[in-house]
C-alpha cells in the first residue's frame, strides 16, 4: 500500500487520541477502525491491524500504573486466564466472517456502544470506592471469559465492559479498576493478534505507525490517571461512531478520501 506523509500524520495524530482515550476510559478503537478503513483497509484487516497499537499502548500504560503501585496483581493474573481463553475463541470467529457480514456485525455493535455513550455510562462508575473489595468467585471467571470472546472478536468498547465488571462486580475503585483494565487488555491482545496475523489480516506498516501515537497518548493518559474532559471525549466518540456507521453502510465513500491522499 502506498504511504504518503499525509497517511503518516493521520495515523500518528489519531493514534495519540486513541491511546489517551483508551488509557483513561475506553472506546478509542472506534477512531482506529475508522482511520484504517478510511485509508483503504477492509474491515477484518482494520480489526486485526488495530491490535498492534492497542498492545503497545497498554504496555506503556501498565508500566506507568505499576510504578504507581495501583495494580492488584493477584486479581490481574487470575482474571487474565479466562479473558485470554475467551479472546482466542472470539478472534477465530471474527476471521471466519466474510467482510460484508462483519460490516453489519460491527455496525450493530458500535450502534449499541453509541447508545451507552449517549446515556452516560460513566454515571454508573461514580461513588463506587465505598464498595468492599469482593473476592473472585466462579461466575466472575465466566463473565471475563465472555468479555474475552467479545474482545477477541471486535474489541470496540471493551474497556467499558471491563470497568463495569471490575467496579460493579468486584468492588474495585475507579483508579485501580482502570489500571487493571489496561493490564487485562494487554494480556489478551497478543493472543488474538497472532490469529489475525496467521489469517493475513494485519497491515504492519499502518499498525506500527499508528502505534507511535498510541504510545504517546497512553503515556499522557496514564500520568493523568483520572478522566478529564469526559463529556467532550464522549461526544467526540458519538460523532465518530455515527460517521463510521455511515461509512459502513455505504452513505460515505472512503475511496474519495483515499484518492485525495494519493495526490
Amino acid at each position: 500500500m502506498d504511504l504518503t506523509w499525509v497517511h503518516v500524520v493521520l495515523l500518528i495524530s489519531s493514534g495519540l487520541i486513541v491511546g489517551f482515550v483508551n488509557t483513561l476510559a475506553g472506546g478509542g478503537t472506534v477512531i482506529s477502525l475508522f482511520v484504517f478503513m478510511l485509508l483503504g483497509l477492509p474491515p477484518n484487516m482494520a480489526n486485526g491491524t488495530n491490535r498492534i497499537a492497542v498492545f503497545l499502548q497498554n504496555i506503556t500504560a501498565v508500566v506507568n500504573f505499576s510504578q504507581q503501585k495501583i495494580i492488584d496483581w493477584q486479581k490481574a493474573f487470575r482474571l487474565a486466564i479466562p479473558i485470554i481463553i475467551g479472546s482466542l475463541f472470539g478472534a477465530l470467529f471474527a476471521n471466519k466472517l466474510p467482510n460484508e457480514l462483519f460490516r453489519y456485525v460491527f455496525g450493530t455493535a458500535i450502534v449499541l456502544f453509541a447508545l451507552l455513550l449517549i446515556f452516560q455510562p460513566n454515571r454508573w462508575l461514580k461513588n463506587q470506592d465505598q464498595i468492599p473489595n469482593v473476592k473472585i468467585k466462579w461466575y466472575h471467571y465466566l463473565i471475563f471469559f465472555v468479555i474475552g470472546i467479545y474482545g477477541g472478536f471486535l474489541h470496540v468498547g471493551i474497556g467499558y465492559m471491563i470497568l463495569f465488571a471490575l467496579i460493579l462486580g468486584l468492588g474495585c475503585d475507579l483508579v485501580r479498576a482502570n489500571a487493571l483494565k489496561n493490564f487485562l487488555v494487554m494480556a489478551y491482545i497478543p493472543f488474538s493478534l497472532v490469529i489475525f496475523i496467521f489469517q493475513g489480516n494485519v497491515c504492519w506498516t499502518y499498525g506500527l505507525i499508528h502505534a507511535i501515537g498510541n504510545i504517546i497518548g497512553a503515556q499522557i493518559g496514564a500520568m493523568l490517571a483520572i478522566k478529564k474532559g469526559a463529556p467532550l471525549i464522549r461526544w467526540m466518540m458519538i460523532i465518530l461512531i455515527f460517521v463510521v456507521i455511515l461509512q459502513l453502510f455505504g452513505f460515505i465513500d472512503p475511496t474519495v478520501f483515499a484518492d485525495w491522499l494519493k495526490n
